[in-house]
């Protein structure tokens, strides 16, 4: 029986983690994955995840993909539970899904939707989980200029300097808030996202919501493609990945 490949489906609260990607001197989310599935299926496990979550922040929906040799492929699939009992209960797996030996969690995927939630009134249940902000925001206003995001490809002025991409180039498919009761989504949904584009995004467009700056300044601050010239990043705390798509799975 030789090497076989898979996708695992999983979703975590990341408040406690220094994000996904393993790092020296800190606990990450792909750190606790790997050991846990390293001691279930007891052979060295090591995961490739569709993408980096910062610190703080959380995730619906998320895949990973990695190798096994040696065992049956019903074993593989049907190790959800047994993975789950040596997780921390803020991390938990979905679904193993058999995939050819080609696939790859991070560059096939196709699409990607993130969601961020604020708060307006103090709430316990909401800690680390919402950003809490209590300036008035024009929510028409900030639905004007997200639709904008649509006419962009180019979102340098949204991306942490100094990263590894060969392209700032993104396509933007969604960008909405919706009201809720005593707080706001903001749903957006792209090809990919650069690493702090939707959190440096957010803090653009909260002070368009403030009126601190209008539309025509917003367009202007994306065609400068001038990281210093955009927003401060929002707090980690509100933003979760929520679903990312393949081509090959339904």
């Amino acid at each position: 029986m030789s090497k076989k490949r898979y996708f695992i489906q999983l979703s975590y609260d990341g408040s406690l983690y220094h994000g996904w990607q393993i790092q020296p001197n800190a606990i990450t989310v792909q750190e606790l994955l790997d050991k846990a599935m390293s001691t279930y299926f007891r052979q060295t496990i090591e995961t490739l995840g569709c993408g980096r979550t910062d610190a703080g922040v959380h995730a619906t929906d998320f895949y990973a993909h990695f190798d096994v040799e040696n065992i049956e492929e019903e074993k593989v699939i049907k190790s959800v539970a047994g993975i789950n009992a040596m997780l921390p209960y803020q991390i938990a797996t979905k679904t193993v899904i058999p995939v050819s030996n080609e696939a790859h969690a991070r560059f096939d995927a196709i699409a990607r939707a993130y969601k961020y939630y604020i708060h307006f009134d103090k709430d316990p249940f909401k800690f680390n989980r919402s950003w809490l902000l209590k300036d008035k925001l024009d929510v028409d206003l900030m639905n004007n200029a997200a639709e904008q995001l649509l006419n962009y490809t180019d979102f340098s002025c949204f991306s942490k300097s100094n990263t590894q991409t060969f392209t700032n180039n993104c396509k933007v498919t969604k960008a909405v808030f919706e009201e809720v009761e005593n707080g706001l989504v903001f749903t957006i949904q792209a090809d990919r996202f650069l690493r702090n584009m939707v959190r440096a995004i957010m803090g653009t467009l909260v002070r368009v919501g403030k009126r601190e700056i209008d539309l025509d300044d917003f367009k202007a601050i994306i065609e400068s493609k001038n990281r210093s010239k955009a927003g401060q990043s929002v707090p980690a705390c509100g933003l979760y990945l929520v679903k990312v798509k393949y081509p090959y799975l339904g």
